[in-house]
C-alpha cells in the first residue's frame, strides 16, 4: 500500500518504489495470507462476486480473489503505486487514493483492505468510501495492525540484543506516528464498522511470535527506514548494523504487531 506525499513528515513511510518493498510483500504473504484467505472464505466468497482490493501493494491477494470469483466475477486492485501489479494479471488495476478519491463507479460484494487504514491520515473518509462501495449484503473486511497493543519486536527481552531490537522498533513507531499513522487503530475496527451502519460484525486478532518471515520483514523494513532513523536521532548507523547482524544470526525471536481482522455486512435494506 502506498500513500502520496513527498515531505519528510508526510506520506507513507515505506514507499513501494523501494526495492525492499518486494521483500516486505513476500514476508507479509507468508505471515498473513493464510489467515486472510480463511477469513474471506468464511464470508462466503464464490464465483461471480465482484471484489475491490484496496491498497493492494502486491498481486498475491487480488490473484487469489480472482481465482475464487472465476470468469463470471471481477476483481479490482487499487493503489497509488501499481509497480508490483502486473499489467497482464487476472484482475483489473487502477491508481486510486482511498483517502481522497471517490469510490469506483460500481458496487462490490467484497471490499478488502489489509494494512492500509492505519497509515491513512484521512482514515475516516477512506472507511466511508469503502462502505459506500458495498452492494446490499456485501462485506467489508479490514485488517489493520495495532502496534500500541503489542509494541515489542522481541517479547522476551532478556538481553542486549533484544533490548536493541525493541529500541529500534520504538523508533519505527515514532516515525510512523510522525507520518499520521494511528498506532492504536486496529482495536477500533469493530466499533467503526458498526458506527458505519454495518451489521453481523465479527473480529479477531493474530500475530506470529516468531517466524523466519518475521526476520525477513524486519531486515527489509529497517534497511528501508535506516536513513530516517538516523536523521531523527532514533538510532545510529552502528546500532542499525548491529541489529541487522543480530536479525541475520537467527538468534532473535521476532514478532509483529497484532493484526486485527474485522468484517461487517451492509444491510439488505
Amino acid at each position: 500500500m502506498s500513500i502520496g506525499g513527498t515531505d519528510s513528515t508526510e506520506g507513507y513511510l515505506l514507499d513501494n518504489a523501494r526495492p525492499e518493498a518486494g521483500e516486505r510483500f513476500a514476508a507479509f504473504a507468508e505471515l498473513f495470507d493464510l489467515a486472510t484467505f480463511a477469513h474471506i472464505q468464511a464470508l462466503g466468497i464464490r464465483s461471480g462476486w465482484h471484489c475491490w482490493e484496496v491498497g493492494a501493494g502486491s498481486a498475491a491477494v487480488p490473484t487469489w480473489l480472482a481465482d475464487h470469483v472465476g470468469a463470471t466475477g471481477q476483481v479490482l486492485a487499487t493503489d497509488l503505486d501499481l509497480s508490483w501489479l502486473a499489467a497482464d494479471a487476472p484482475f483489473q488495476t487502477r491508481v486510486h487514493d482511498v483517502g481522497a478519491d471517490p469510490a469506483p463507479d460500481r458496487l462490490f460484494d467484497l471490499v478488502h483492505a489489509r494494512l492500509v487504514l492505519v497509515h491513512v491520515p484521512a482514515r475516516d473518509q477512506a472507511l466511508a468510501t469503502m462502505v459506500s462501495a458495498l452492494e446490499p449484503g456485501g462485506w467489508l473486511f479490514v485488517e489493520d495492525a495495532d502496534p500500541a497493543l503489542q509494541p515489542l519486536l522481541c517479547l522476551d527481552e532478556f538481553g542486549p540484543e533484544q533490548e536493541l531490537a525493541n529500541r529500534i522498533r520504538r523508533g519505527f513507531r515514532t516515525l510512523m506516528a510522525g507520518r499520521g499513522a494511528d498506532l492504536a487503530f486496529g482495536r477500533t475496527l469493530p466499533r467503526r464498522l458498526r458506527d458505519a451502519g454495518l451489521i453481523d460484525i465479527r473480529a479477531d486478532a493474530y500475530f506470529p511470535v516468531t517466524s523466519p518471515a518475521c526476520a525477513v520483514l524486519e531486515a527489509a523494513t529497517v534497511r528501508q527506514i535506516r536513513d530516517q532513523l538516523v536523521q531523527a536521532d532514533l538510532a545510529t548507523d552502528a546500532e542499525i548494523d548491529l541489529h541487522l547482524a543480530n536479525v541475520a544470526s537467527g538468534r532473535l525471536d521476532l514478532s509483529t504487531a497484532p493484526m486485527i481482522c474485522a468484517a461487517g455486512r451492509k444491510p439488505l435494506a
